[in-house]
């Protein structure tokens, strides 16, 4: 179904500026920040894992695009939105698979890790206008993601570092930071950090591979640079965590511990079976841990604040797996009385939880259940302090005006229901901030008003037939649209599809 698009009374703001020039006339330029996004058009780049992430060149207005299954970047030119033009794509079968891309002035950077991933990857950087190769770069284990600074003089990456399915070589999980002025790169991993295992374990930081040190336990997820271009926070997703790097000393600051949220709270209800036939969000005696994606970074009256996509991921390998069902774990009677029946598939038995977490006494039983994610997107300051949590906005928006697509048909309450994904802002002018939150699994994008960072408000509910698994979001503002309108980016995974919502004032 195509889902009707809803906006609230705050939707059509109108911001008068007035400037006195030289001759003392007034100028009073109007600026619109009405947000009303509508459906535009839709690309085929192929099939399942052909559309992961994109990027924009606002020089040869062309989409630059992640396609796994076809190990290249597909090409397609969107000066006429209404009629894309697909071109010839960048092939990368010598190079390695490619995870994502980034686009600055004309240049593309691309992650691309090795054959093994376990083995340093690199970034590529190729001329947008005929996408000759410019520089290769060798960077860490697995570049995940890949952005530039703000200001265009770095590329950094997150080099993710998973182990291998045997978990038998388990690289470094680093940040590369590649400065264009000289071609240096400067590869920083987290070894100075394990000395302080113990007391980031404390507040909330897993570190819990086979065998494994803190650094080459962490795994950089993805980046957000500051609007100076002097800092970027780097989410550590398995780990539950946030990195802070200082980009002009080139050096990482500090790890911040996510800690975890309680759903037993009013406002943090979840639906935590896919086997009691009901929709239906209920407080339970769980931890979620907040596990960010997706990180995006707004300064808003002269603070930073940094907005997470709190997906939640386990570890799953042939040689080690912490993932386990409540109905199989061992609980304590005391924190689980057995006369409530936890265990019960239509209460928790059904969720995912994890065996290197919850006992907390050390007897052999399960103190406290843990989750994956926390099914919300959240708001923290720029030093790891969380400022706001959307609790269950997520799931009471789904449930109430698209009931038949609440946590993928219900098939993933057990799991970590709708997954928030992907998380992108939009600034219109300096006045007026929105936010938009992919929801993997719900096949759908949520947008919310942040001009206020610390008090959001939802406004409506994005989604198309059939696109499915939002994996990138993409905001490119009027001023460098094709069609000079504020545009959306949706780029779906496991369609293929890549699909434009644009504003229309």
């Amino acid at each position: 179904m195509k889902f009707k698009t809803l906006l609230t009374s705050a939707a059509c703001i109108a911001v008068i500026f007035s400037c006195q020039d030289d001759d003392d006339n007034f100028v009073t330029p109007i600026v619109n920040t009405e947000v009303n996004f509508q459906y535009k058009n839709t690309i085929k780049i192929g099939g399942e894992g052909a559309s992961e992430i994109s990027a924009y060149d606002a020089i040869s207005k062309k989409l630059f695009t992640v396609n796994v299954t076809s190990n290249q970047i597909s090409i397609n030119n969107i000066s006429n939105l209404d009629a894309p033009v697909s071109e010839t794509p960048i092939d990368l079968t010598s190079f390695g698979l490619p995870n994502s891309v980034a686009i600055y002035d004309g240049k593309l950077a691309v992650a691309v890790e090795a054959n093994p991933k376990q083995n340093p990857g690199k970034i590529l950087v190729y001329n947008t206008s005929n996408n000759v190769l410019i520089n290769q770069y060798t960077v860490g284990a697995l570049p995940d993601m890949v952005t530039f600074s703000k200001d265009g003089k770095l590329i950094i990456s997150a080099n993710e570092g998973e182990p291998n399915d045997d978990y038998t070589i388990d690289p470094l999980g680093s940040i590369s930071i590649i400065d264009l002025s000289d071609d240096s790169v400067t590869t920083l991993d987290f070894t100075s950090f394990n000395s302080e295992e113990a007391t980031l374990e404390a507040q909330g930081f897993r570190v819990f591979g086979l065998g494994a040190t803190l650094a080459q336990d962490v795994e950089p997820e993805y980046i957000t640079v500051s609007e100076d271009s002097n800092t970027a926070w780097v989410s550590l997703q398995e780990n539950n965590g946030m990195a802070k790097v200082n980009l002009t000393t080139k050096t990482i600051e500090a790890i911040y511990p996510l800690g975890y949220k309680d759903y037993s709270l009013p406002g943090n209800e979840i639906d935590a079976s896919d086997k009691d036939d009901a929709t239906e969000l209920k407080s339970w005696p769980v931890l979620g841990m907040y596990q960010p994606d997706a990180i995006a970074s707004v300064n808003i009256g002269g603070t930073d604040y940094i907005f997470s996509a709190n997906e939640g991921d386990s570890r799953d390998y042939d040689g080690f797996s912490e993932e386990v069902r409540v109905g199989d774990l061992v609980l304590d009677e005391t924190a689980y009385p057995t006369i409530n029946d936890f265990q019960n598939e239509i209460n928790l038995g059904r969720l995912k939880t994890t065996t290197v977490l919850g006992d907390t006494d050390n007897d052999g039983d399960v103190d406290q259940i843990y989750s994956y994610g926390t099914r919300s997107f959240s708001v923290w300051s720029g030093n790891g302090s969380l400022l706001y949590d959307s609790g269950n906005s997520i799931a009471q928006e789904t449930l109430s005006l698209t009931p038949l697509r609440f946590n993928d048909e219900d098939k993933r309450s057990d799991d970590k229901g709708a997954e928030p994904e992907a998380v992108s802002i939009l600034n219109i002018a300096n006045e007026r901030y929105i936010l938009f939150v992919g929801l993997e699994r719900n096949d759908q994008v949520l947008v919310y008003d942040i001009t206020n960072p610390i008090a959001p408000n939802f406004i409506t509910v994005l989604s198309h037939v059939g696109d499915e698994a939002p994996e990138g979001l993409l905001v490119i503002p009027a001023t460098e649209s094709p069609n000079g309108k504020d545009l959306l980016v949706v780029s779906n995974e496991d369609s293929g599809t890549v699909s434009f919502y644009e504003n229309i004032k």
